[in-house]
């Protein structure tokens, strides 16, 4: 049962696995699903679950009887609890506690140390008289019920004879509701009079008297109950006077505080404390003075608003209001008008007190390692520098709460390996929160001989063979011995590599289905690998999104540790024959600080960064740090500790300019754990720059968590969900799938129905997407229910699937025409443009999760309009869209059939592109804009985007003086996506005269990670026509690409880098001007000898269509290569001249295109043929005919002149930046 479930939910989740599994055949008694239930029911029922257990027959015990049992013990704790539980953070001012009596409990007659009861008998608090309490009583505000004849009984309020049963003991056993002390009831409670009279005085004069006891106009001395914060307007910052409260303290902060009678308490420092929320997570209030002497705690509301928080006061209550308008607290005004608020704290001891104690120390910087393992580990001496650990007193609360589980089942003897790599264990493990680097699993591979470890960390399952493939060369080349045999369970992921395993001779031992036991030793490392990391992370409150970085520290310190499987050694000198050094162990996620060197920073910069110490290099012998501001990952070996201080992760850092320090990733997905440990020194050497080769370097992801903000209850993860499950915990995904749901039904998408004997239903699912504006904010959440479309079979559930969609050729030249004629393009999005398409099939569909109508879950969905993901719906939504035109009066471009013009005379032009669901407008007629809009909201659910600024990713900059467009968000994620983002810049994109080859040795790519960078370059040239041909060129080794290939791909992010704000400008000043260029290399394929054709056109200042395309056929001479190229660019031309005509922008002279190949041009221009010429296909031929009907003037440029030389071949820096400015390129 999980935190978030209720007794109701838990049953009907049992139930129904139950159901399922009978279905099946498993014969399930009543009684075992009883006990089951019983033994996984949390901590906080263990209570009602052993009242149950001894006041039932648990063999004839019903599912439903124990359900009605369990609900009713919840109603009873719930209506005790009720009235202190109303609100999120509902908290009254607690006094002292009264003070515990001084003599024996057990007291008679007179005695009663500092109570005095007179009478006579015996027991406790027995006798005849009345009962006198003295003044410290009265002082702790407590006051007998019942005084007179007999003892004081708890449960009487008679005046009498009796025995008394309240013993000094007793009173202290229980604590009042309403002010919180121990001692008395509720009803009993002097302050609730108190407060009584208060609030009856308000009401009858709406005054109440003023409290001696406010803080801030004098203070006292009694103490206040640590668990109350009092908001506080007066206060600059949060004050805290308990030391004990924060879990991390810097002592080095000094300051003094001002009060209100003019005494002055002093600040002995500054840090966290860390609270426990409603919803049981953890979470801080941070920037905290350490005040001692401040006898009560203040939350100070102005540090609160510049977090960004609302306050609101009124009707006698504060309220605390978050960015997301979500409410954090509502706070009650106490009767002296203070705003008491009570949290519960989360004990983190401050690490000041226990790091001078080496026991202690070497325990944590040992991952939270048994202390009888470390005794045994400097006794023996297995590891140089680690001093004599003894085993202390007391329990780690960390390995308490991060290792806590059953006892073990005893084990039984196993045949153990004679020599490396004989047998080696394996498993995977699932972590459900993404790492930094988006890893989701890990593999661990263990050699039974030596107990060493190594780990890898997988995207995806299938990943998994990969990874056993680079393990098995790594050891096999390290030991100089094979694999002999594999132990895992049945997991899909390795049946995968049976056939690489059985090529290779491997014997692959299997575990028998349902028995993991089988696989013990891996089992048990997983275990005791994630044992460590829950410590660690704990420790150090680091974010879960670090659980990949704590587990290679956990792997590389488990290495280093003793085993009972390995006689006198541990695993790494079993392995490696050599006795591993620790002395550079430290703790993990503590405070580094890591030198920057001088090659890296200028003269004014800072010589050292503050980062968080997350393991162990495994490729030199240095230390990786991450730097949570710069959001980048550093190995450094000039690094300084705090052990004793952590990251103040609430804390919301302003992001600065990132320092070039000297960065690097691992990019091989293991953990190799035999490095030596790192120098430390900080003696002076001799700084060495870096070489070229090495100046590509790879930082972290930019993926850490969101800041959080104290008492904050529910936060939000900026990710997408993969699940319905996922996304329903969510109340923005939530609010996005009841719109969805919406649309559907309010477009009579569908109707319920029985499904027919002779069809079958479509599954459906849920795909979710964070729309973005151009500015990286988010503008939206949008879900989406998908038919699941490749279910669907040809010639039955579809027939025709074609649906045009707009150029990007299309989409600059509007843009250029609009800049050149000074008018304003608008955008409009179709809300659930698919659903309007009307089928001509007959398709039903599931009902979807999460709204299936209940009492009809057996019924489907026939489709009446078209559902997002079916093969057809694009197609129907053109046909519908193009009809609603046509039926309009625009006018289909017959070169562009998602191109339509509105035209009644040259003074009234309405131009619309349709791209899908979204649409840009523009025109010369405003009047006509309106009309539109108008129309087109009557007959669809439209989105008025305004003017348009950012479409199919492209940022559109609409200026006086032109339009600027550009990609630099899809840019920057590109760089985040392959952890470029901090690396170094370069001049030009592509290495001048580099050649690659299919054939060429060297390391093996992932080619899925290379098809994805090379297609989100290809997207980019959108607006980058200056990387088009080394993208082009990339793009040929798709299949088996090598590391030079990669490299030479990461040389072109960092090309972007450099060149992030750069897009083309149209300027409003030019003529409507199409002018090409044409230019071509000569056999510049090395393998296939073919060349690479490329054009360019510009229309005004900037270009609007560009080619670099290997030509189809080997050319004999550059003449013929040439050519080629300029009958490629003819036809481009004819139809960019059809496109402009049709928008009303005829271009009456013949345009002119550029060649600077004068035996190409003339055998443009000669209809004769020779021997140079007679071989070439006719086709290329038809530029002769365009050149004599004048539809282009091919003429002659100089070289340098030449702007498609930049799409054959690599340039030099100085002509690369030429023609990059001819291309209208600029910087915004």
């Amino acid at each position: 049962m999980t935190n978030s479930e209720s007794v109701e939910q838990y049953f009907s989740r049992v139930t129904d696995l139950v159901n399922k599994m009978r279905v099946y055949g498993e014969d399930i008694p009543e009684s075992k699903v009883v006990e089951k239930i019983l033994r996984t029911m949390p901590m906080k029922f263990d209570h009602v679950v052993t009242t149950i257990i001894e006041s039932h027959d648990i063999e004839i015990m019903t599912v439903a009887e124990l359900q009605g049992s369990i609900e009713s013990h919840v109603s009873r704790i719930l209506e005790k609890t009720e009235k202190i539980n109303e609100e999120a953070l509902k908290s009254q001012v607690n006094f002292t506690n009264i003070a515990e009596p001084s003599r024996n409990e057990d007291s008679r007659g007179r005695e009663g140390g500092n109570i005095n009861f007179k009478g006579r008998g015996r027991g406790s608090f027995r006798g005849r008289g009345r009962c006198n309490f003295n003044q410290q009583w009265r002082d702790n505000n407590f006051r007998p019920p019942n005084q007179g004849r007999g003892g004081y009984n708890v449960r009487s309020t008679n005046r009498g004879r009796g025995r008394g049963s309240f013993t000094n003991q007793e009173r202290t056993n229980f604590n009042c509701y309403h002010c919180g002390k121990f001692g008395h009831r509720a009803a009993d409670c002097r302050f609730k009079q108190q407060a009584n009279i208060a609030e009856n005085q308000y009401e009858q004069t709406g005054e109440i008297s003023d409290n001696p006891q406010t803080l801030l106009l004098a203070t006292n001395n009694f103490s206040g109950n640590e668990a109350i914060w009092y908001l506080d307007t007066g206060c600059s910052n949060h004050m805290c006077g308990k030391k004990e409260l924060f879990s991390s303290l810097d002592e080095t902060v000094k300051s003094t505080v001002k009060f209100g009678n003019n005494s002055n308490i002093p600040i002995l420092g500054k840090g966290q404390v860390a609270i426990r929320l409603k919803d049981g997570t953890q979470n801080f209030i941070s920037d905290v003075f350490y005040a001692p002497g401040l006898h009560h705690n203040l939350l100070s509301l102005g540090q609160l608003s510049e977090k960004g928080y609302n306050i609101q006061i009124h009707d006698g209550y504060c309220m605390l209001i978050d960015k997301n308008r979500r409410l954090i607290a509502k706070v009650k005004m106490s009767p002296n008008r203070l705003f008491p608020l009570n949290v519960q704290y989360d004990k983190i001891p401050c690490l000041s007190s226990i790091i001078q104690n080496d026991d202690w120390l070497w325990h944590m910087r040992f991952g939270h390692y048994h202390f009888s393992g470390l005794n045994f580990l400097s006794r023996k001496e297995y590891v140089s520098g680690l001093p004599v650990i003894n085993i202390p007193k007391g329990i780690c609360e960390t390995c308490e709460i991060g290792k806590k589980h059953r006892e073990s089942f005893p084990t039984g003897k196993s045949w153990r390996a004679r020599k490396p790599l004989e047998i080696v264990h394996s498993d995977l493990c699932m972590v459900e929160i993404p790492s930094h680097g988006g890893s989701r699993y890990f593999i661990t591979f263990i050699d039974d001989f030596s107990r060493k470890s190594w780990v890898y960390f997988l995207k995806q399952k299938s990943e998994a063979c990969d990874a056993f493939k680079s393990f098995k060369a790594l050891v096999e080349k390290q030991s100089s011995c094979k694999i002999k045999a594999l132990r895992t369970d049945r997991g899909q992921e390795y049946l995968a590599c049976a056939d690489f395993i059985d090529h290779h001779g491997i014997q692959h031992q299997m575990t028998t289905r349902y028995t993991p036991q089988q696989n013990g030793v891996a089992e048990r490392k997983n275990r005791t690998i994630m044992d460590m990391v829950r410590c660690m992370l704990k420790a150090k409150q680091m974010p879960r999104e670090f659980w990949a970085e704590a587990v290679s520290t956990a792997v590389y310190i488990l290495n280093r540790c003793p085993t009972k499987s390995v006689c006198d050694k541990t695993p790494e000198e079993a392995w490696s024959g050599r006795k591993p050094s620790i002395r550079h162990l430290r703790i993990f996620g503590c405070i580094a600080y890591a030198h920057v060197p001088d090659q890296l920073r200028k003269k004014l910069d800072d010589k050292g960064e503050k980062c968080i110490f997350i393991g162990y290099s495994t490729n030199s012998k240095a230390y990786k740090l991450y730097n949570p501001v710069t959001k980048k990952v550093i190995i450094s070996r000039d690094v300084t500790f705090d052990e004793e201080g952590m990251w103040d992760w609430s804390f919301k850092a302003q992001k600065v300019p990132a320092v070039n320090s000297e960065n690097y990733e691992e990019e091989n997905g293991h953990v190799d754990t035999t490095p030596d440990e790192p120098e430390t020194s900080s003696r002076p050497q001799r700084q060495r720059r870096l070489p070229a080769r090495l100046e590509d370097y790879v930082v972290g992801n930019d993926n850490d968590p969101s800041d959080e903000e104290i008492i904050n209850f529910a936060l939000f993860a900026d990710c997408e969900p993969v699940t319905f499950e996922e996304a329903s915990n969510n109340q923005y995904w939530r609010k996005a799938m009841d719109e969805e749901i919406h649309a559907i039904e309010k477009n009579q998408t569908w109707e319920l129905t029985d499904l027919p004997a002779n069809k079958r239903q479509i599954g459906v699912k849920w795909v979710y997407k964070t729309k973005y504006k151009s500015n990286g904010e988010i503008d939206r959440f949008k879900a989406r229910l998908v038919a699941k479309g490749y279910k669907q079979k040809p010639g039955i559930d579809y027939f025709e699937v074609f649906a045009p969609v707009a150029r990007l050729d299309t989409i600059r030249m509007l843009i250029s025409i609009s800049a050149q004629n000074n008018w304003k393009i608008h955008q409009m999005d179709v809300k659930s443009a698919f659903l309007n398409g009307t089928l001509e099939e007959e398709v039903y569909v599931e009902q979807p999760a999460g709204y299936k109508i209940k009492g009809k879950e057996d019924k489907v969905y026939r489709l009446k309009k078209a559902l997002y993901g079916l093969k057809q719906a694009p197609r129907a939504w053109y046909k519908k869209i193009d009809s609603y035109f046509v039926d309009n009066g625009f006018q289909r471009c017959p070169f562009e059939h998602t191109l339509y013009i509105k035209s009644v005379d040259p003074d009234n032009i309405l131009i619309v592109c349709l791209y899908v669901d979204d649409l840009i407008f523009t025109g010369n007629n405003p009047k006509m804009f309106a009309e539109f809009r108008e129309a087109m909201v009557k007959s669809f659910e439209m989105t008025d985007l305004g003017l348009m600024s950012y479409f199919l990713g492209i940022e559109v900059d609409q200026r006086d003086d032109g339009i600027f467009i550009s990609q630099k968000k899809f840019a920057g994620d590109i760089l985040k996506k392959f952890k470029m983002e901090n690396s170094k810049p370069i001049s030009t994109p592509v290495e001048e005269k580099l050649k690659l080859t299919s054939n060429i040795e060297g390391k093996k790519i992932n080619p899925t990670l290379y098809k994805s960078l090379i297609g989100s370059l290809r997207y980019l040239t959108a607006t980058r026509p200056d990387i088009v041909y080394g993208v082009g060129l990339l793009s040929r080794f798709m299949e088996k690409p090598r590391d030079s290939h990669w490299q030479a791909a990461k040389r072109i992010l960092r090309y972007i880098k450099g060149t992030l704000t750069e897009g083309i400008f149209y300027d409003k000043d030019f003529d409507v001007n199409l002018v090409g260029y044409t230019d071509s290399d000569w056999a510049g394929d090395i393998e296939t000898r073919k060349s690479t054709s490329g054009y360019a056109f510009n229309l005004g200042s900037g270009t609007i269509s560009w080619s670099s395309k290997k030509q189809q056929v080997v050319a004999l001479s550059t003449a013929e290569a040439e050519y080629i190229a300029a009958a490629s660019c003819a036809t481009q031309a004819v139809w960019l001249r059809r496109m402009l005509e049709v928008m009303h922008q005829k271009q009456d002279n013949p345009t002119v295109i550029f060649c600077d190949n004068k035996s190409a041009i003339a055998i443009c221009k000669n209809l004769v043929f020779h021997e140079r010429s007679k071989h070439i296909d006719i086709r290329f031929h038809k530029i002769r005919e365009l050149v004599t009907e004048k539809e282009v003037l091919i003429n002659y440029c100089h070289t340098e002149e030449q702007i498609a030389d930049i799409f054959t071949k690599p340039l030099k820096a100085e002509l690369f930046y030429k023609l990059k400015k001819m291309l209208g390129m600029t910087k915004i």
